[in-house]
């Protein structure tokens, strides 16, 4: 069998494998692709997500990366990279260049079909997302839409940077549309419980919960239930744990439990509804940074005061038990006094507290 026959046949073995869910024996299939064409970007490709799907997203970045420098025009393999870098690497910026230089074309890279257009764009979308760019995600998403028609995954993001930006009757409208077009998307279905529970529609929003988590539990778990009681108890628990320094800093602080952010306050700080708590109060005293008792996050600080807010349902929903629940009510409020205090994002995750 000539090398190219033996190429694509070891290709149809290893997406036979591959949808059985068989993914040691796809992967071995592939290797065995490679050997008969060592510059095969499919078989690159194909590495490249089995490896993503396990988590191995460096060994992922580079097989997306042979499979497009073996083919320049190989269309997958540039749409795949883009998204790692959006979705597990945070290389926002990195991305959208990388979309627009297929946005722009040229004779070294794959032209685009209205379709693969639309991807691009929904790419761009996402990146903006989380970017913060709310309006620049939602105008993106809306070419999306323009440039491949109806399309479910979509037009329930629409719906999700809707939610974001409490526009809850048009975001509603989004995602029953998308699950009317993929009943079984559990994202769809997820946010549209988000919308429906800060709509007070609190049945058809649980309703949603269960049958997101039922499509996709890894991802959209039902949200951990509470009673408020046992809630403020773990609180004052989490309180009693944290760092003397930062115990001494919240003596005299209000410490607050509401449901979810007000609207007031989403709209005065920008935030997003699914805030899980935030400080406010009176600057403290501060002076250059150094390391030594009476210090907090290398700040010499006089003892808070003011009010530190958590949002019981937001927290609840990150939180598959009370152990998680205790350790991210912890980590909130570490890096609610941290962004107080002044620390900027890169300090907060040098610190641990992202």
């Amino acid at each position: 069998m000539k090398d190219k026959d033996r190429y694509w046949d070891c290709l149809d073995q290893a997406m036979e494998a591959s949808h059985g869910g068989r993914t040691d024996e796809a992967l071995a299939w592939l290797n065995e692709a490679l050997k008969a064409q060592p510059d095969g970007a499919e078989a690159h490709n194909g590495r490249g997500e089995i490896l993503w799907d396990a988590g191995h997203v460096e060994e992922a970045l580079h097989e997306f990366d042979l499979a497009a420098s073996a083919d320049p025009k190989f269309i997958t393999a540039h749409l795949n990279r883009a998204e790692l870098l959006v979705e597990e690497f945070g290389e926002h910026e990195q991305a959208l260049l990388r979309c627009d230089a297929l946005l722009e074309g040229s004779p070294d890279l794959p032209q685009l079909d209205r379709m693969l257009e639309a991807e691009v764009y929904y790419l761009k979308s996402k990146a903006f997302f989380y970017l913060d760019n709310l309006p620049g995600a939602l105008f993106l998403v809306r070419r999306a839409l323009r440039a491949a028609g109806d399309v479910g995954i979509y037009r329930a993001f629409e719906g999700q940077i809707l939610f974001e930006t409490s526009q809850l009757e048009a975001a509603k409208q989004c995602l029953e549309r998308a699950i009317a077009l993929e009943p079984d998307s559990g994202h769809a279905l997820y946010h549209l419980g988000l919308v429906l529970e800060r709509m007070n529609l609190e049945q058809a929003a649980e309703d949603a919960f269960v049958r997101a988590d039922a499509l996709d539990p890894d991802h959209y778990p039902r949200p951990l239930t509470l009673d408020l009681p046992r809630f403020r108890e773990i609180v004052s628990s989490s309180l009693g744990n944290l760092p003397r320094s930062i115990r001494e800093f919240l003596g005299e602080v209000e410490v607050d439990v509401q449901d979810f952010p007000a609207q007031e306050l989403i709209d005065r700080e920008k935030v997003s509804p699914q805030l899980l708590g935030i400080y406010e109060g009176p600057p403290p005293e501060a002076e250059e940074p150094r390391s030594k008792p009476g210090f907090l996050f290398g700040r010499k600080i006089s003892r808070g005061s003011g009010r530190l807010t958590l949002f019981k349902k937001n927290l609840e929903k990150v939180c598959r038990n009370e152990t998680e629940l205790a350790a991210q009510i912890q980590l909130t409020i570490k890096h609610e006094v941290g962004h107080f205090l002044g620390l900027d994002a890169e300090d907060l995750e040098r610190l641990g507290l992202v």
